[in-house]
């Protein structure tokens, strides 16, 4: 089976990656020159589905359960399986209950139980969340590991190029341009982060900080970096993070960690993301055409559900129907 999947994106790239894991020849076209001018670049790589259950429809939590098995077995060395940590200050303790009603899958515990996890945190917290299922990944170590293998697989890639959405060349062209995409039915939803350096904190997992006006999560990175994020903002507008994006976003931190405010910033940058009116990540086939979009903030948790669901969509009908009418 001959492949085009137009998007780099982290949507393209586990297509194309799970469409030449199942031996088919596929060629990879994105129009920007680099990788990490994508959207998915500037991700905070949470597999979090049962925090996500919070906001998120029963299909996200049900679907993204499996992303973690599917991570593992596409990248062994770059998924980090610790879980995730949700935290809140004693005067928002109401925040947590909250928190425990909308999600499943976690244990509450205590201050000491906390001290154990993330040593960093010690004795400033009385109770958390903890999701020992949960994981997470650098979202830029993944685009190019992943990028790395499907060339390994014997797939190309071609950036500054752009695909036809329906070339003939192909048996089956898959669609995951995001934005570009033109449906009117999409909407943008831009997210601004920030990278920060700090030697005073050490973190083994995601930490979420619940806040009745500011939510926030911190993800570790190498080198003592850690992505801060959380805005989720209506506007197709592709601009820079704002400045009360960036000042919210610094001053929840230091409510997380006094050190927060000592720490280096080393990068400041925003997405917009395409989000369907539920919100809810989808595949559809039209053809030979099959299109993946909608992430919203689900992307790294919902790309590969949406890839198998193409990869087997793709297969049946290549083996049930004339793919050429």
């Amino acid at each position: 089976m001959k492949v085009l999947v137009n998007g780099a994106g982290i949507g393209g790239l586990c297509a194309a990656f799970e469409f030449a894991s199942r031996g088919a020849e596929v060629t990879l076209k994105e129009k920007s020159t680099e990788l990490s001018v994508n959207p998915s670049w500037q991700a905070g790589g949470m597999l979090a589905p049962w925090c996500e259950g919070e906001a998120a429809d029963e299909i996200v939590v049900a679907e993204g359960a499996k992303a973690v098995h599917w991570w593992k077995k596409a990248l062994p060395n770059e998924v980090q399986h610790h879980g995730t940590l949700v935290v809140v200050a004693p005067r928002d303790a109401s925040e947590l209950s909250r928190f425990s009603t909308q999600t499943t899958n976690h244990d509450m515990i205590d201050g000491n139980r906390i001290s154990e996890l993330e040593p960093s945190l010690a004795g400033r917290y009385r109770k958390a969340l903890f999701f020992k299922e949960e994981a997470h990944i650098d979202p830029r170590r993944a685009m190019l590991a992943l990028a790395d293998k499907l060339q390994a697989m014997g797939g190309r890639i071609e950036l500054d190029a752009t695909g036809e959405p329906d070339d003939p060349a192909y048996d089956i062209v898959v669609n995951a341009v995001g934005m570009a995409e033109k449906d009117s039915r999409l909407r943008g939803v831009r997210g601004e982060m920030l990278i920060v350096r700090t030697p005073e904190v050490a973190l083994s997992r995601p930490v979420r900080l619940l806040h009745p006006r500011i939510p926030l999560y911190v993800v570790p990175r190498a080198d003592h970096h850690f992505m801060i994020g959380a805005t989720m903002i209506e506007s197709d507008a592709d601009l820079k993070p704002t400045v009360r994006s960036v000042v919210e976003l610094l001053n929840a931190s230091f409510t997380l960690h006094p050190a927060f405010a000592e720490a280096e910033v080393m990068e400041m940058n925003s997405g917009v993301r395409p989000a369907f009116a539920d919100n809810i990540p989808r595949v559809e086939k039209r053809g030979r055409q099959i299109l993946i979009n909608g992430f919203y903030r689900h992307g790294y948790l919902m790309a590969p559900s949406l890839a198998v669901q193409a990869a087997d969509m793709a297969f049946e009908l290549t083996n049930t129907e004339d793919i050429t009418s």
